[in-house]
């Protein structure tokens, strides 16, 4: 199948020595015995990537993820395991690899063009088109030890995409460009997907995820913690990004067929949500612009300090379209006891596009749910949105603006 990555049973270790002697004499004396530990980065690592998908790679730093697409395209052997792949493959794994620092750009495209499986006429064919997308101007003549590494960027992914591949591997590297060039960029990656280029990316982005990938896989101490649609994976990572002192982190499965994360200490919970419009009737499709109130019952099962609850909007892919909480409102609940019972009462014109979406919830003793994160609750509520009185309009906002022509 052109197009597919198959890993099966994956695993990499590294060998540790308590001294340096020690490694010198398990190299002397091979019969001595073994004077090492193995520290294993990666195991037990399985997945397939179908023609065609894109599979998005997340988990903190140190989690394997650049040793593990290191494995993939060959420049690292892994330990157990073994990786098959099937057509031709463009990586971009760290910034400006493999370039060379006194020889200048042009000169660096064409080897890494041929590092590639390019032919020396293909790179001069394409040349014009890379310095086009790269946009470095004269600097493609200078050596590489000059450039930014926003320019390296930029003359690395337009070597790497000169010629649309089967598979395409994207690392982290993509993040030290500029706004534009990531927009450019993403634009490209689309585009080859559409045409039926496998991806596998690595990012920290959650919208690049959401936005491109088909399925995602999150690791954590070299595992697999957990594989499915992005946005599940993404809220799953999201909740084990919190200090996890006393806290669960669980999976639900929602009458929708979704699966919810529910993460937290628990001493603090929403018991009940609900949409409703302006004459207060539960809601669950909403008109474009339409007023709506969003209830939230909050009920305190421990002493708390302070109270924040946040809530977020999140369209059909999981991207959170607006969020905010009542500490940006200056409206913190301090001095709390155990037992009480909040409700939060949150009036907005539903100023969507139309589509599906969805409210996560949040309560914290701040802005964030990384410290102190008595409970945050994905999927909490879904609604739909639909234009029933509004002219037609394009995206995932309603602006409505004025337009004025002026004639000159």
């Amino acid at each position: 199948m052109i197009g597919s990555i198959r890993v099966d049973n994956l695993g990499k270790a590294y060998r540790q020595y308590s001294t340096r002697w020690a490694r010198l004499a398990e190299w002397m004396i091979p019969f001595a015995g073994i004077r090492h530990q193995l520290k294993w980065v990666l195991q037990d690592i399985n997945f397939l990537v179908h023609p065609g998908e894109a599979l998005g790679i997340i988990g903190i730093n140190g989690a394997g993820k650049s040793t593990l697409l290191k494995i993939i395209t060959g420049t690292t052997q892994s330990t157990t395991g073994d990786v098959q792949i099937f057509g031709h493959v463009a990586a971009l794994l760290e910034l400006g690899m493999g370039f060379h620092p006194d020889f200048t750009g042009r000169q660096n495209v064409m080897m890494a063009g041929q590092l590639l499986g390019l032919q020396a006429d293909e790179i001069t064919d394409l040349m014009p088109a890379i310095e086009e997308f790269a946009e470095i101007g004269d600097y493609i003549d200078q050596p590489v030890r000059v450039y930014s590494s926003g320019m390296q960027v930029r003359l690395a992914f337009s070597v790497a995409t000169a010629r649309r591949p089967d598979i395409l591997i994207v690392d982290e590297a993509l993040s030290v460009g500029d706004a534009y060039f990531q927009h450019k960029s993403f634009d490209r990656i689309r585009e080859f997907r559409k045409s039926g280029t496998t991806l596998l990316i690595v990012s920290h982005d959650k919208a690049a995820i959401q936005s491109v990938c088909d399925r995602a896989i999150l690791l954590n101490d070299g595992k697999i913690a957990m594989q499915g649609e992005p946005e599940a994976v993404m809220d799953y990572y999201n909740a084990m990004l919190a200090d996890h002192q006393n806290q669960i982190v669980k999976q639900e499965m929602t009458p929708t067929g979704k699966i919810q994360i529910l993460s937290g200490t628990g001493e603090a919970t929403v018991t009940n949500i609900v949409l409703t419009d302006a004459s207060d009737h539960p809601v669950k499709v909403v008109d474009v612009g339409q007023s709506v109130r969003l209830y939230i019952d909050v009920e305190v099962r421990a002493d708390i300090e302070r109270l924040i609850l946040g809530y977020g909007i999140k369209d059909r892919l999981g991207q959170v379209i607006y969020g905010t909480n009542t500490s940006l409102k200056n409206q913190p609940l301090v001095n709390i006891s155990a037992g009480s019972r909040f409700t939060f009462s949150i009036v907005f014109n539903a100023n969507l596009g139309s589509g599906t979406y969805s409210i996560q919830t949040a309560l914290a003793s701040s802005e964030t749910h990384m410290d102190n994160n008595y409970e945050w609750r994905d999927l909490a509520l879904v609604f739909e949105v639909v234009n029933m009185s509004k002219e037609h309009f394009s995206g995932c906002s309603w602006l409505d603006p004025e337009i004025g022509i002026l004639q000159k």
